[in-house]
């Protein structure tokens, strides 16, 4: 019984994801939900007692190990020095290639902390390694930079996908990005 719902879990995560990259997040309802995984909103809601909200969330933590993979791996194939830029570069794509997903981890109302002891472990994930990346004189420091390292990404992210940004300066943002954040 557990697995299934587990798979079932799955396959709305993957719907509301689907729905939400081709049409936007308005069009994310748990009726329409129900119908494309073939199962009653009853049942939906039995999963998500939360409801959207709730759905919303589990694309958030689905979206954070996404990204936590893919700037991880970024990082790992660069050199020391070129690390952050790789992190950057990394994160700016995954939020071009996922705009929906993008917009529901750094701006959407869902049932996941953040910032609080109650925060997914997949959440801290992508924050420890914008913290790793960030130069600071303590901890505190590195955490306060990684928040605001964090959040320039994310403006970046939703202005470049309002098409509020020159496509023909992407490269020098990120100069400026990594000049700001990195060591010196």
């Amino acid at each position: 019984m557990q697995e299934l719902r587990s798979e079932r879990s799955r396959r709305v995560v993957e719907a509301a994801r689907s729905i939400a990259e081709e049409e936007g997040w308005p069009a994310v309802t748990i009726r329409r939900l129900a119908e494309a995984i073939g199962y009653s909103q009853p049942v939906l809601y039995s999963d998500f007692p939360g409801g959207r909200d709730e759905i919303v969330g589990a694309v958030i933590i689905d979206g954070s190990r996404r990204l936590t993979a893919a700037i991880a791996a970024a990082a790992e194939r660069a050199p020391a020095d070129g690390r952050l830029r790789s992190l950057v570069e990394a994160y700016l794509e995954f939020a071009r290639r996922n705009p929906a997903v993008s917009e529901a981890m750094s701006s959407m109302s869902s049932t996941v902390a953040f910032a609080s002891d109650d925060t997914p472990a997949e959440l801290r994930a992508a924050f420890a390694l914008l913290h790793g990346a960030v130069s600071g004189r303590d901890d505190r420091a590195r955490s306060v930079r990684a928040e605001v390292l964090w959040g320039t990404l994310h403006g970046l992210s939703r202005l470049e996908a309002s098409q509020r940004l020159d496509p023909a300066l992407d490269v020098d943002r990120v100069d400026a990005v990594v000049a700001l954040f990195g060591p010196g």
